[in-house]
């Protein structure tokens, strides 16, 4: 044996398991001319080298520097190990209990070199529309159960063929122990079906749907985690008849394209944008328009941006290959339903809707939609976290007990904590109808089942309402903890940062129940991860028709004008109170006055539906924030002055919003542009929650703001805001990891209930 020869055994945990990181690790020991072994382990990866101590730090160093493309390596660990004498180097294979603490790759987009043998006429995959390896396609979507393999997964329907086995087992192939590795000879397979169930004929399901697709026609198209319906987008009566079939008045469609070259037709991007269009997850991203442009004007009416996608399925690419500029591509579900992901039950719900069914015959375990990220303060947000980005786990600051955090009613997921990971599950949707009810259980039991989790305590919100609180409610046998919506925001931010309390956390958002049984919305708290107090909040007022203000901001618009004037109000020649009935406006100031059905609100959402209602750019939504989307949208670039504006002494102190609003108001009457009305207003909220953070710093002591909840969305009012704070020398933490909206909400739940149940036990 060489004298000079060394031993180690390196430790990886992390996703590292089902994305080729064994072959890696094999493929790379051969390279550096080291013996050994490697299996997988409860953790994750154990390997065992041999040979030269220069070679073997290069090895490890090569680990972290260059994984495969589905591979997350958290850590990695190394330690010096007597030689034992290994003669090459091999891979073991997996003991049955291996699985069970590691971590599983989300559904990425199929890669480079599969979309190279897509399209190569001399590939047996040739056009084959489920082409996939080890380091692509789908894997969460597909999983029944662990440890990851094939007889776990949607493909144990599948029997591979010899030629399909031999590269599954060979590892040098990149379709090593690829779950999903299919050929047409063995694997999955596409049909078309007209809305009666009748097969269409035709050699090419997909090429015959393209054609049916420039006819004008709906299609619904199986895809990685559930249908989509898709038109053709530069066909105006195609989408008008999606969208009224589909019962979607006006919020966004999103579109998929074949490529880069094509999306610079219609919209604008930049090269961080690029980025996140090319990136394996796939996401939607919001892109500002190119005016003009060919894309059908009720794709996304009343809107600056578009959602575009590239196609991230071998079938996706199929499609697009066939000439089009872009394709409405939207969720296949009605309005407020979980999108279908059975052929029979997509046929069943949707035959309504499309007028024919592009299907495949590989079973999705559970749905996962379109993942949505803008790029805003420098940054990537997430708006939605579902495909490509689900089941990775946020990483915590130190480890927690298990528990399963519920979420919020509107825009709910779920959380399951395990040690140092928190995971969070995709975008269950709005808890409103038992369709999604049934998603939100059967998503807790996959979870709790694929990730071994038997959470010792239930988190969930205050409001007694919720499906998701109600549900927590009824089980039995376990500790169980209600937080409050904004103290979970402000610690969802808190636990992607990896950051520990006490902080200064601004939440707004549009609801959420408050611990005096009012509906919060616009708090700036001083918080910790048990515990906060609430520093200041807007003034309360009545929400007149408590969630019909909601889907009415005129409704608010009074609620704010009564505020500022009372019965002057009516004297007030406003152009929206001239576009109201006058019986309307009476029987909601009475509402108002005794304070009938109308909750009081502190919520920073509705003053923007107020100022939105005000500026006449809309009495009535057709969904959830669209009037406070519309007037950041319409904002000018630049603001000459803010509106006055303080808050009182006290604890809580309050913010009243008489002073914004008499200032919009005298604007309004002076023929001041809407668009910088609402220039003006984004600049005073800027400058007031600077301020008041400023004032907060001085009475604690604390540094650092936390920005959290539905209201952040808005990339006028986070840049402003986060440039203004880091210009006073505070550190800002934002999201980054999961939404600053409700569906990062369950994360800060989980998190308040495991430090309150760790401190209560430690004392």
């Amino acid at each position: 044996m060489n004298k000079h020869r060394v031993a180690g055994r390196i430790e990886v945990n992390g996703i590292v398991q089902g994305v080729g990181f064994r072959p890696f690790i094999y493929n790379l020991a051969l390279r550096h001319g080291l013996k050994g072994e490697v299996s997988n382990t409860s953790a994750g990866v154990a390997i065992v080298v041999e040979g030269s101590a220069g070679h073997i730090d290069a090895f490890a160093a090569d680990i972290s520097a260059a994984p495969p493309p589905l591979a997350h390596v958290v850590e990695v660990s190394r330690q010096s190990i007597p030689v034992n004498g290994y003669t090459a180097f091999r891979i073991v294979q997996s003991k049955a209990d291996t699985a069970m603490a590691t971590l599983i790759s989300p559904d990425v987009s199929v890669c480079e070199d599969c979309r190279r043998e897509l399209f190569d006429p001399n590939d047996r995959r040739y056009r084959y529309p489920f082409i996939n390896c080890t380091n692509c396609g789908p894997r969460y979507t597909i999983i029944d159960d662990i440890p990851y393999d094939r007889p776990k997964t949607s493909m144990k329907h599948f029997e591979m063929c010899p030629q399909c086995q031999q590269e599954y087992d060979d590892p040098l192939n990149r379709r090593f122990h690829a779950q999903p590795n299919a050929c047409p000879v063995c694997g999955p397979h596409v049909s078309l079906f007209d809305r009666d169930r009748n097969r269409v004929d035709g050699a090419d399901p997909i090429r015959e749907t393209a054609r049916l697709l420039r006819q004008g026609r709906i299609i619904a198209i199986k895809g990685l985690g559930g249908f989509h319906l898709a038109v053709d987008a530069v066909n105006t009566a195609a989408v008008r008849r999606l969208r009224s079939k589909k019962q979607r008045e006006e919020k966004p469609f999103a579109l998929m394209t074949a490529d880069i070259a094509r999306i610079r037709q219609f919209a604008r991007f930049d090269a961080a944008e690029q980025r996140l269009l090319t990136s394996i997850q796939r996401p939607i991203v919001l892109l500002r328009k190119r005016e003009p442009n060919s894309i059908a004007v009720d794709v996304a009416p009343r809107n600056r941006y578009f959602g575009v996608m590239l196609p991230y399925t071998p079938l996706h690419y199929l499609l697009l290959d066939q000439g089009f500029t872009a394709l409405v591509m939207t969720s296949g579900n009605l309005s407020e339903e979980p999108i279908a992901i059975d052929n029979e039950d997509a046929i069943r719900r949707l035959s309504s809707i499309a007028d024919y069914f592009l299907v495949h015959n590989r079973d999705i375990y559970l749905r996962s939609d379109d993942s949505i990220v803008r790029c805003a303060a420098g940054e990537t947000r997430l708006i939605r976290r579902s495909r490509g980005f689900v089941p990775v786990p946020v990483f915590l600051r130190q480890k927690v007990p298990a528990v399963l955090a519920c979420g919020a009613e509107l825009k709910n997921t779920i959380c399951l904590t395990r040690g140092n990971q928190a995971f969070v599950s995709q975008h269950i949707g709005d808890l409103e109808n038992t369709a999604t009810e049934d998603f939100f259980r059967l998503t807790i039991r996959h979870m709790q089942r694929i990730l071994k989790i038997e959470p010792e305590i239930l988190a969930y919100d205050l409001h007694p309402d919720y499906l998701s609180t109600r549900w927590a409610l009824e089980q039995e046998g376990v500790q169980k903890a209600a937080v409050q919506h904004h103290h979970a925001h402000v610690v969802s931010a808190m636990a992607e940062n990896r950051i520990d309390g006490p902080v200064i956390g601004l939440a707004f958002d549009g609801t959420g129940y408050g611990s005096d049984g009012a509906i919060w919305g616009g708090e700036a708290l001083v918080a910790d991860e048990q515990k906060f107090d609430r520093a200041a909040h807007f003034a309360y007022l009545p929400m007149p028709g408590s969630t019909a203000a909601i889907k009415q901001p005129w409704r608010m618009g009074l609620s704010y004008l009564y505020a500022a004037y009372g019965d002057a109000l009516e004297d007030l020649p406003l152009p929206f109170l001239r576009g109201i009935d006058g019986a309307r406006v009476t029987i909601i100031l009475e509402m108002i006055k005794k304070r009938i059905n109308a909750p009081l609100t502190s919520s920073l959402g509705r003053l923007f539906d107020g100022v939105a209602a005000l500026a006449g750019l809309r009495n009535e939504v057709a969904f959830e924030g669209q009037a406070a989307m519309e007037l950041e949208m319409m904002a000018a670039s630049s603001a000459d002055y803010s509106y006055d504006c303080h808050w009182t002494s006290g604890a809580p102190a309050q913010i009243p919003t008489a002073p914004i609003i008499r200032a919009v108001v005298e604007d309004l009457l002076q023929g001041t542009a809407p668009a910088l009305i609402s220039a003006r207003f984004h600049l005073t909220l800027v400058r007031l929650f600077t301020d008041l953070c400023d004032h907060l710093r001085r009475d604690t002591g604390l540094t650092r703001v936390v920005l959290s909840g539905g209201v952040f969305q808005n990339a006028t009012l986070l840049g402003g805001l986060v440039r203004a704070l880091e210009d006073k020398k505070f550190k800002v933490y934002t999201h980054t990891q999961v939404p600053a909206n409700d569906g990062g909400l369950s994360l800060g739940q989980a998190i308040i209930a495991a430090t309150t149940a760790t401190r209560s036990q430690i004392a």
